[in-house]
């Protein structure tokens, strides 16, 4: 199965519910500390796995890479700290529109449309600076080459992205080209012109920050705008660094919860299929076998992990559980997590971390 094929509409709805169930993203809006990669990478794991779609280690690994680099090219390249909100927004348009004929889950959407503009409309350009610089201490030593960037020039052989010289300034500012000076009073006194190194333009106008408007930024919309293979290396430097490089280990407690809630909406899912078959199918985002276990081979051991296989048919105990969920979900209720088989699993997973 190819990248394409993701987009299923079974497949990317079951995500999308499980990305947007209420008691989720009520401990996910909670303010906590950053993650871990490791808690990062179970939680994106877990959601990969919401639907019937199954990938081994070398896949998810794959795709893995591919979205956190995707991520940090974003956030490196956002005009000013603020548009982070409109990358957001981007990427909330793109799930929306896969959901448009489902009411239930575009609900949820929207939801989330209103708890991100009402926590994150009034930030600060300071506070937003202060996010973008956490994000970007985090994916700091991340350095994985992906063939898209490097078709597109935008990623040097070594991981590192290319930052442009030239196009559209930050909406506010001014093309460079200027220099002011202002007296003690705050009058202009003098104007000194030069010549910049890049050819700038000004910015049209600030995008949408509303549920629904044109975002001018592109950073965040489909990176595949022509059919093209995926294929993502890990760069000398960045197997070199993440042996210097100090994980936070410590337990998240609230990450621990929302993990714990995710699989418990997960574990409990009851899978009708006619006797003898086989519902579930196997992703794999390389070309061939071969080269899936070539990938697999060669990828450092600290930047792999275990595969988590997540039943799909539980006790009856756990489905009518799951479906006591889903019908709170449809009243608007506030359902009562209690814990389950899978988030004791995970739970131990993680005080391991």
């Amino acid at each position: 199965m190819t990248l394409s094929q993701l987009s299923s509409p079974n497949v990317m709805n079951d995500i999308i519910t499980t990305m947007f169930n209420k008691k989720f993203l009520e401990e996910l809006f909670k303010p906590q500390e950053l993650y871990s990669k490791r808690a990062l990478r179970t939680v994106f794991d877990r959601l990969a796995h919401a639907s019937i779609m199954r990938l081994n280690q070398a896949s998810m690994d794959k795709l893995y890479d591919l979205m956190t680099m995707a991520f940090k090219y974003q956030v490196l390249l956002c005009p000013r700290p603020k548009d982070m909100l409109l990358v957001t927004f981007n990427h909330m348009d793109a799930i929306r529109d896969f959901v448009r004929d489902s009411p239930s889950i575009l609900n949820q959407v929207d939801e989330t449309y209103r708890q991100l503009i009402e926590m994150y409309t009034p930030l600060s350009g300071g506070e937003f600076q202060l996010i973008r610089q956490t994000l970007l201490i985090f994916f700091q030593d991340m350095h994985i080459r992906v063939s898209i960037f490097l078709k597109d020039k935008v990623q040097n052989s070594n991981g590192r992205f290319v930052l442009p010289t030239s196009g559209p300034v930050p909406y506010g500012t001014q093309i460079p080209g200027l220099i002011r000076t202002f007296s003690c009073t705050g009058e202009e006194v003098n104007r000194v012109q030069f010549r910049s190194a890049g050819n700038y333009t000004a910015a049209l106008r600030e995008g949408s920050f509303e549920m629904h408007g044109d975002r001018v930024i592109k950073l965040g919309t489909n990176m595949y705008g022509v059919s093209r293979a995926v294929e993502t290396h890990m760069s000398g430097t960045s197997r070199n660094s993440s042996q210097h490089t100090k994980v936070n280990t410590a337990p998240n407690p609230l990450a621990k919860k929302e993990l714990n809630l995710l699989a418990q909406l997960m574990g409990g899912l009851d899978m009708q299929k006619p006797v003898g078959s086989d519902t579930s199918f196997r992703v794999n985002l390389f070309a061939t076998d071969e080269e899936e276990e070539e990938a697999l081979m060669s990828r450092p051991a600290e930047l792999s992990y275990e595969v988590i296989n997540i039943q799909a048919a539980k006790d009856q105990q756990t489905n009518a559980e799951l479906a006591r969920i889903m019908g709170e979900f449809a009243d608007e209720g506030e359902p009562s997590a209690t814990p389950s088989s899978k988030g004791d699993e995970l739970l131990a997973m993680m005080d391991g971390l």
